[in-house]
């Protein structure tokens, strides 16, 4: 049944009751699936930020939805973000007189990224995180913090870039610490071993490290692949390949003539399929 309050407005010098409409939750969450049909993401997010804000337990569909709104309103400004930067190599090799405008322009775009990251920080940190109802959704929502604070990293350079790395570093470290009460081939423990590995090899610097993490999680899960259901085997199998991938491309010798780009988010694959789904399960 739908919800509505009394508003009174003069009209010509006349009162006259007006209906307000009051959104349900169902309609909240209506509105940021037909949001996603339509690429606007930005009200998509909106949705789901009010959907967040009635306080009660998001589902395991409404966590996607939200890490679908975010993932596709930050993914342009990343997309635009690597192109500026490569066509900035360019112009600085042939010391180009449009430099100064060209970093202008990149520094708005890197404003933005900045601002999506702290807005789902703030949301994460003030409502998803502390109110978690169990590892499996605390693990989640940490790796998706971490995940954003990776992105921002990967866009700054000096003190933006240490702090964000920090942050990012700390929230992968408290995921890792919860995900052992998850079962090896659970999507979102496969997913924060994946996104993980890349923040150590692309922001850290730590080639190893990010290799033993892949290794060892890959290694962990493969036996006990072939025991899940169909959709679950798709889905843990698809970020083991990613995991196989990315220790491939990172122990070939080859990498440094090709440093082809890291297989680097479940949500990339993902989001592939969503082109044609209504929406699938990702893992921010």
């Amino acid at each position: 049944s739908e919800m509505c309050i009394r508003d009174r407005r003069r009209v010509h010098g006349n009162i006259e009751p007006q209906k307000i409409q009051i959104m349900s939750r169902e309609d909240k969450i209506y509105l940021a699936k037909l949001s996603e049909q339509a690429e606007r993401y930005d009200d998509m997010v909106k949705h789901m930020k009010e959907v967040v804000g009635i306080n009660q337990e998001l589902s395991n569909d409404d966590r996607n939805l939200l890490s679908v709104a975010y993932k596709n309103w930050i993914g342009s400004r990343r997309t635009a973000w690597r192109a500026i930067a490569a066509i900035e190599q360019k112009e600085e090799a042939k010391g180009s007189k449009f430099l100064e405008l060209l970093r202008a322009y990149k520094g708005k775009i890197e404003n933005e990224v900045e601002n999506i990251c702290k807005d789902i920080a703030d949301l994460l940190d003030k409502s998803l995180i502390p109110k978690a109802p169990n590892n499996e959704a605390a693990v989640f929502y940490l790796k998706m913090k971490a995940d954003y604070y990776r992105y921002f990293a990967e866009c700054t350079t000096g003190d933006k870039n240490k702090k964000a790395g920090e942050i990012a570093q700390e929230a992968y470290k408290k995921a890792t610490e919860k995900v052992n009460e998850l079962p090896s081939t659970n999507a979102i423990r496969l997913g924060l071993a994946l996104n993980y590995s890349v923040f150590l090899y692309e922001i850290m610097n730590s080639p190893e490290q990010a290799c033993k993490l892949a290794k060892t999680t890959f290694d962990g899960a493969i036996s006990d692949l072939e025991h899940l259901e169909d959709e679950q085997y798709k889905e843990s199998a698809s970020i083991m390949q990613l995991l196989r991938d990315n220790l491939t491309l990172w122990t070939s010798d080859a990498e440094e003539e090709s440093p082809e780009k890291k297989k680097d988010d479940v949500e990339d694959l993902q989001f592939l399929k969503s082109l044609n789904q209504s929406h699938v399960l990702c893992v921010d």
